[in-house]
């Protein structure tokens, strides 16, 4: 994969850290360019389509972060985790669906080593009102 920008953080902190052959992102939101594509609470009645670009792009960034801890002649080996936060509003019982937006698009991108553990989590809110937060860890060869 070819290398890109790193993520604009929004605070003090590093898109992704590496140890070994292990290489861990922060939480990466919808961001293109430092500015959120969607905001706002993920809702229960609106058609699940409605969020995929916006996790997409979360998975993108981070998978944009992981690439950049890579050497010359390395790959991303294996997606090890897959952290999943949704911005839900109460009520909202389809996390793991919104999810595989994200397995799908990392699947695209690395084929059978985008399929990780996975866990997809409601919270309250997230930074910039943001509907989605993705965070990876990844092993690399």
């Amino acid at each position: 994969m070819e290398k890109q920008a790193n993520p604009i953080p929004q605070g003090k902190y590093v898109p992704a850290t590496r140890w070994g052959n292990l290489i861990f992102t922060a939480g990466m939101t919808s961001r293109k360019n430092g500015v959120l594509i969607l905001a706002g609470q993920v809702k229960g009645d609106a058609p699940l389509e409605t969020y995929q670009e916006a996790v997409c792009q979360a998975a993108s960034n981070a998978l944009a972060a992981v690439v950049n801890q890579l050497a010359e002649g390395e790959h991303i080996a294996q997606v090890l985790s897959l952290m999943v936060y949704v911005n839900a509003e109460e009520g909202f019982a389809v996390h793991s669906r919104l999810a595989d937006f994200a397995t799908d698009y990392l699947c695209e991108q690395l084929g059978a080593a985008g399929v990780a553990a996975r866990a997809a989590l409601g919270v309250a809110s997230l930074p910039g009102n943001a509907p989605v937060e993705i965070q990876m860890v990844c092993a690399a060869s």
